[in-house]
């Protein structure tokens, strides 16, 4: 295994931080911008951006349009909503929960085992939830369970990939972020309000939300964290991101000013160490999926 040069290094800090910040941005998106009729702006945004230049065969086509559900829908629709009564520190780190979880349901599907290392290190990550979850800043149960749906749906998002036919990792997030437009552009009709006149009104906070997810994450840093996976084990690189949860608490106690208690910081130092015991060499988890 070699080691990682100095230019990929700093890459690798570049783009967990760009994940880590994707949080923060969204928060502010959610000052002034509905849920899902932001998330609904950032999924038109991405496909503009992409579809141009990634075609899709008739056999992919089913695939991605599952995934519009269960990545687009699932996951992206319900963290919206779960981080409207979530700091963006709980929120990162409850998301990371699908790495466990995604675990699980490929003992199941694909019929992978697992070790004792990675039994121990799941156990560990579900404790560490426990815990969080008592943490006195977490005052609506409903976000709980929101973000935890959320993760179910990143880690049946990454087990369904497994199963499906190849496509290039940036023609999937464009192809599902087109098919997820309905779903939740209807969904943002159904629940929500004043869509076009918060819009017109929404300031730089509104923007951010919108357009640094899509570009800054969605395109630009799984753009280079692609790059770095074609350079390196994943084994290497995947527990590189789990900074990113971490980075997002201090972000958030840092940005936005978000408390910060026992509870959290020893149920967060579970949640992430228990992912890193399970996948550091572990074999279900080959890559990181979008976020």
């Amino acid at each position: 295994m070699k080691p990682i040069s100095l230019r990929d290094l700093l890459i690798l800090l570049l783009v967990v931080n760009g994940w880590a910040f994707n949080v923060i941005a969204m928060k502010f998106g959610l000052m002034e911008l509905p849920p899902l009729f932001m998330l609904t702006l950032r999924f038109v945004l991405v496909a503009v951006l992409l579809l141009p230049f990634h075609r899709l065969t008739w056999r992919q086509l089913p695939g991605m349009m599952l995934l519009g559900f269960t990545f687009g829908f699932v996951h992206f629709g319900l963290m919206v909503i779960g981080m409207q009564t979530t700091d963006a520190g709980t929120t990162a780190v409850f998301i990371q929960m699908g790495t466990p979880i995604a675990m699980l349901l490929a003992t199941i599907w694909l019929k992978e085992r697992l070790h004792y290392r990675q039994i121990m290190g799941v156990m560990v990550a579900f404790f560490g939830v426990m815990i969080l979850a008592g943490s006195p800043a977490l005052t609506h149960w409903q976000s709980i369970m929101w973000l935890l749906i959320s993760a179910c749906g990143w880690a049946c998002s990454t087990v369904l990939i497994k199963r499906l036919p190849p496509i290039a990792p940036l023609a999937m997030t464009g192809w599902l972020s087109l098919f997820a437009i309905p779903m939740v552009g209807v969904s943002s009709l159904l629940t929500e309000q004043h869509q076009l006149t918060l819009l017109l009104a929404a300031g730089w906070r509104g923007w951010l939300g919108v357009i640094y997810s899509a570009l800054g994450s969605s395109i630009l840093a799984y753009s280079l964290w692609y790059g770095l996976l074609k350079r390196y084990p994943a084994s290497q690189i995947l527990p590189w991101s789990l900074l990113s949860p971490a980075l997002a608490l201090l972000m958030g106690v840092a940005i936005l000013h978000e408390s910060l208690d026992h509870s959290k910081v020893i149920g967060t130092l579970l949640i992430v160490g228990g992912i890193l015991l399970a996948v550091v060499q572990g074999t279900v988890m080959k890559k990181k999926l979008l976020a």
